[in-house]
């Protein structure tokens, strides 16, 4: 059983699965903080580069199954038009304005 997005314990983390999930990249790019960075499955990516993957030209969403780490730690069932359905873990970093400087993904 998901959680509904509305319910994610941090306002961050909230915002930007939101983002994720209605494909607003405006928005999702407003999260970030300046020089943001992230990686997947270990392996520091580019976030625009990225996120223009595995995100938006592919249709990702994000249905979260739990969190823990005060909303910060995420496990999600994450599809896309390219992988299909899988198991991720999603971890954040928040900055002190409340943006999102730092995340991670990998399979769970």
């Amino acid at each position: 059983m998901s959680i509904q997005v509305n319910r994610l314990g941090d306002p961050a983390v909230r915002a930007f699965v939101s983002a994720v999930n209605a494909h607003d990249k405006h928005a999702f790019e407003a999260l970030l903080a300046p020089g943001a960075t992230m990686s997947d499955d270990g392996s520091d990516r580019d976030v625009a580069e990225w996120t223009e993957r595995e995100i938006f030209s592919s249709n990702g969403h994000m249905d979260v199954e739990s969190e823990s780490d005060g909303g910060r730690a995420l496990l999600v069932s994450y599809r896309n038009d390219t992988w299909g359905e899988m198991r991720t873990k999603w971890y954040f970093t928040v900055d002190g304005s409340g943006r999102i400087s730092h995340f991670e993904t990998g399979q769970a």
